[in-house]
């Protein structure tokens, strides 16, 4: 008969009761040093029996480790975050990893704070989605400190690193292409394209035709930005840079004023790329308060494929992220750190899958 549990059961009655001695049960329910696998099962039978909780900060102190992971994501909210997250946790949790969870709301004030409370609370290591992806001074710190540090989404340039990002480039590439092959030449395009470092847009799009930009650590609606005027070049069609609706910054009203500018004028694009989820639920208010049948009088690629896409009639072409793969990529990558392992920093770029619907088909006129 198992003995009477106790919440204040202690590693000597947990050693007692298995036979063992204590610093052996000790280490056994510490995770630290070597013991004999008879002896492990005596003592993981006896805490079973007793009901006996690790105290983890004890456990810390010994160890060194506190097995949690710190996640800085941009906005808890977001579809996008909610499934990489899911991904991280499925990991972390097979590890027997606890997962402690912030968000920047994309500010880097935020971020700041956000990356000190973590680092306060021990954490093993931190996976963040960096707001700022050309100084990031408290992630350099942060890393040079010992702490090691996955990257989602994003890149910062010069930080020594694993990330885990998706091709944007090519994944915007690949859907102009379509749309082109569809007979479009006018093509808007809706991003928030906030961090303006270019000058102006004018020198942007002079400088991706010019091959003077690097895109590898672009915010990723520039990268996205950058696919669009690939794909223009590569096909040979000049780029009108008015087609480009910048909506300065992450808002739904600030990206439905540059939609309703796009799709009112006179010569509007006949077809329409967004660049995410909140620029493709804002575009779709802007389609439908203007009486704009999909895809007759405009073709539409959204980049997310959210849950609402499919159930439209027509239903939206999508570009698919493989978000819980993300997750777990990152979480196996900063597991790995954590267990040492010192190898070069390694950045895994993930594919996109295009979900073809019914929102895309040849313009009612082209223009010549």
């Amino acid at each position: 008969m198992a003995e009477k549990r106790s919440d204040k059961t202690t590693i000597t009655d947990v050693a007692r009761h298995a036979g063992v001695s204590t610093a052996t049960a000790g280490r056994v329910l510490g995770g630290y040093g070597y013991t004999s696998a008879e002896n492990k099962e005596k003592v993981r039978l006896a805490a079973q029996a007793l009901g006996y909780r690790a105290n983890q900060l004890a456990r810390s102190l010994i160890t060194g480790k506190t097995r949690t992971i710190g996640v800085v994501a941009g906005d808890i909210q977001s579809p996008f975050y909610a499934s990489v997250l899911r991904g991280i946790a499925d990991v972390a949790r097979a590890q027997g990893f606890g997962v402690l969870l912030t968000n920047s709301d994309e500010r880097l004030e935020r971020e700041i704070e956000a990356v000190q409370l973590l680092l306060e609370k021990q954490i093993d290591g931190l996976i963040v989605a960096p707001c700022d992806t050309s100084g990031a001074r408290h992630l350099h710190d942060a890393a040079a400190s010992g702490c090691p540090i996955v990257q989602i989404d994003r890149r910062v340039a010069g930080l020594a690193a694993d990330s885990v990002t998706l091709d944007n480039r090519h994944a915007a590439r690949d859907s102009i292409g379509r749309l082109i092959a569809a007979g479009h030449r006018r093509i808007g395009m809706i991003a928030e394209l906030e961090r303006f470092e270019f000058g102006d847009m004018e020198a942007f799009v002079d400088g991706v035709v010019a091959g003077s930009i690097d895109p590898e650590t672009l915010f990723p609606s520039w990268q996205r930005l950058f696919g669009y005027i690939e794909a223009h070049i590569v096909h040979g069609i000049s780029i009108d840079r008015s087609l480009i609706g910048r909506a300065g910054t992450y808002s739904g009203s600030a990206a439905r004023a540059a939609t309703m500018k796009l799709l009112q004028r006179a010569d509007r694009p006949t077809a329409l790329f967004t660049a995410d989820g909140l620029m493709s639920a804002v575009a779709m208010d802007a389609i439908t308060s203007l009486d704009l049948s999909l895809p007759d009088a405009l073709s539409l690629i959204c980049f997310d494929d959210l849950d609402w896409m499919r159930f439209l009639k027509p239903g939206i072409t999508a570009i698919a992220q493989p978000l819980t793969e993300m997750g777990q990529a990152a979480a196996r990558l900063i597991l790995s750190r954590i267990g040492g392992e010192d190898s070069a920093e390694q950045h895994h770029v993930l594919t996109h899958t295009l979900a073809l619907r019914g929102s895309v088909s040849a313009p009612q006129a082209i223009d010549a």
